[in-house]
C-alpha cells in the first residue's frame, strides 16, 4: 500500500463520526481505510444505471398488477351480474 502523503479533511456531524467509527471497527479497518475504500469505490454513473434500471423493472410490474386489478374486476363485474340476475327469478 503507498504511504499517505497528503491529508483531506472532511467535516461531519459527530453522529455520523460515530457511525463510521463504528462501521471501521465492525470491518476492521481505522477511519481512514474505509473513508478511502469508500471515495474509491463510489461511481455516479453506474448508481443512475441502477436507478434506471430499477424504474424500468417497476413501470413493467405496474402495468402487470395494472392489467391484474383490471382482470379481477371484470371478474367480479360479471359474477355481481350473475348475482343480480340469480336474485331476479
Amino acid at each position: 500500500m503507498a504511504v499517505a502523503v497528503e491529508r483531506i479533511v472532511v467535516q461531519v456531524p459527530p453522529s455520523e463520526k460515530k457511525a463510521f467509527m463504528s462501521k471501521a471497527k465492525r470491518l476492521g479497518l481505522n477511519l481512514s481505510e474505509l473513508m478511502r475504500r469508500g471515495a474509491s469505490a463510489y461511481s455516479p454513473e453506474e448508481t443512475e444505471d441502477e436507478i434506471d434500471t430499477l424504474v424500468e423493472k417497476i413501470v413493467e410490474s405496474t402495468a402487470e398488477a395494472e392489467a391484474a386489478l383490471d382482470d379481477a374486476l371484470a371478474f367480479v363485474g360479471e359474477s355481481n351480474k350473475r348475482i343480480a340476475a340469480m336474485e331476479g327469478r
